[in-house]
Order: structure tokens, then sequence, then C-alpha cells
């Protein structure tokens, strides 16, 4: 039997309502060049039980690892020339890993490349077209709460959503894995941006459509934990990848982005959260393992830089456009009696 090219890593924390969708999904997709490896993360609701009754290879860790903890160990496991990590909760359609396996393969500089995620329940809803990066210091999701009809052209993006993306497995060995220190969130951000770093792109693949349910592990958009971490691991990325020259230039930049979530923060009653994780990724800035400047790679900074200068105005211009939407109803409201 040929060997596969794909290893598809699921890491699972207490997802069992989720895991029967995701694998009936993936029985469907129309190519079948994969393995699948499910990564559990100490989970307590059955799907330990679940797993092993139904035959799907999986690690089983007897505490929670983390985002980065679970599908480190799953490519450190892996031994396709590809892996492709999923979420549980999602359902891929079928023509998603074959696309992604083909996008990939176009170049050798390709790291990883993102799909076309798009809300379970809203499916008129774009929940990420890849991902970007600001000079404020802010990832954000590319298209997320914009039609899904719009947003089908290939294109660079700064990083691929590590919850429904491919990425080429050899580049982990030059580049390092995702960083445990962040256990979750804006890992992605960070293993992509080292790529960029070494001369590596990212992609977005429009035609690989996956359909997501979003904080299905931690339950809500923003919470007191996911609020803390975010900060906290915002910390430890810039701090790592940029060259102190950049971080001072873009220091102020990231300084009136701390102040503005800050305020955002506020509002919904996280700012204690918040201060703490920025204060947290502060006083554990020695432990982080900062890339080593490389004058080899100066090329490299000069893109990276413009691409943060491109995202904040990006960023600018879909805040702006999803605020129209918003307005829009109320001026028909007006302007029709």
């Amino acid at each position: 039997m040929p060997e596969k090219q794909v290893t598809i890593i699921i890491p699972n924390y207490n997802g069992l309502a989720f895991l029967g969708p995701c694998m009936l999904a993936l029985e469907q997709q129309l190519c079948q060049d994969f393995k699948v490896l499910v990564v559990d993360n100490g989970s307590t609701d059955g799907s330990v039980d679940w797993l092993k009754k139904q035959g799907i290879p999986a690690i089983f860790f007897d505490e929670n690892k983390g985002f980065s903890g679970a599908v480190n160990a799953g490519i450190r496991a892996a031994d396709t020339p590809y892996v492709l990590l999923l979420n549980n909760d999602t359902e891929a359609a079928p023509p998603f890993v074959g696309e992604l396996l083909k996008a990939i393969s176009r170049s050798e500089k390709i790291f990883a490349v993102s799909s076309k995620m798009v809300q379970m329940y809203h499916k008129n809803l774009m929940d990420d077209a890849g991902d970007m990066y600001s000079l404020l210091g802010w990832a954000y999701q590319r298209g997320v709460g914009r039609s899904s009809r719009g947003y089908n052209r290939p294109m660079e993006v700064f990083s691929a959503c590590a919850g429904a993306s491919i990425y080429r497995r050899k580049v982990f060995d030059e580049i390092g894995l995702f960083d445990e220190m962040h256990f979750a969130y804006l890992e992605d951000i960070d293993v992509c941006y080292r790529a960029k770093i070494h001369g590596y792109h990212n992609r977005y693949c429009p035609s690989a459509v996956v359909y997501h349910v979003g904080s299905g592990t931690t339950g809500s958009k923003y919470n007191a934990f996911k609020v803390r971490l975010a900060a906290r691991n915002n910390v430890y990325l810039n701090y790592k990848n940029m060259p102190l020259l950049q971080l001072a230039f873009n220091g102020p930049f990231i300084l009136a982005g701390i102040a503005v979530k800050y305020g955002f923060f506020r509002k919904l009653g996280f700012e204690k959260e918040y201060r703490s994780g920025i204060w947290e990724g502060l006083k554990t800035l020695y432990k982080c393992k900062k890339v080593p400047y490389n004058s080899a790679h100066l090329d490299n900074y000069l893109s990276i830089q413009w691409e943060l200068t491109a995202g904040t105005a990006i960023y600018v211009y879909e805040f702006t456009m999803r605020q129209l939407g918003k307005m829009l109803p109320i001026f028909k409201n007006f302007l029709i009696p």
C-alpha cells in the first residue's frame, strides 16, 4: 500500500459531541490520501472510551497539554510529508483535504495553507480566510463575520489558522514546533511568523471549505482564560520574533494597540484579566526562546514589516465595512418611511 501524504492531527479536550460529525466528514473526503491521529488532552467526557471503541488512532494524555502541546505530539508522531491540523468542532466539505494538498504542493517555499472557514450555524458568514497581523500587535481573522460568498481568491496571508490548515512537516525541523509556552492562542501566528523570517510563505486556499462551530472547547468568544492567555502570548509573540531595532520602531504602535484593547476589554469586564496577561508576559519574557537575528534574513524582515503595515490597513477596512453593514438597516429604516 502506498504511503499516505498527510496526517490529520485533531487535538481534543472534552469534545465528544463534536468527534462523530468531524470523523464522518473525513470519511466522505474525495481525497483519502491521509491518516487520522487524535491527540486527547485528558478528556473526562467519554472521549477516550469513544476513540478506543471506534479504533481511531490516538495519543492519550493524562492532563491538558494545551493546543500547542497536543499538536506538537501529533507532529512528532507523524511520518508523512504534510500534517493537517484540524479542530474537533469542524466538518470539512468533501474537497477539503485534496484542495489543501494541491495548494501546498505548488512550491517548496510554502510552509502552510489556510482553508476557507465558514461559520457552522451561519453558513452565509465567514469565520476565517487566513490570519493577519498588524503594527498594533493585533492578530485577526480575515473576513470574519462577512459574507461567505466572497473570499474566493487564493492569496498570500500572514498566517494560516491552525484550526484547519496544512503544513509542510520538514520545515518544523528548521524553525521549531509550536511554542508550548503559549499553551493556546496565537501559537499559529507565532510559528508562521518564524517561517516567514526563514523565507517561507503562507497561503489561503478558498476551494478548501470547512465549517467551524468556533470556541467549541472554551465555550465563548471572550472569557477570562482566553483574554489572559491571548494578552500574555501577544507579548511573547512580538518579543520573540522582532529584532530589537524593529521592536523599538514598532513599540509606539504596539503600546497604542494595548491601550485600545484595554479599553475594549474594560467595557466587557475583562480588564483585570487583560492586565494580568500583559504583566505575566512581561515577567516571563526571560523564558522565551527569541529568534536569533540573522542578517541573511534582512529582506524577509523588511517584507514582514510591509505586511504588518498592510495588515493594519486591511483591518481598518474590514472593521469599517462591518460597522457599515451593521448601520445599513438603521439607514434603511430612516430613509424608507
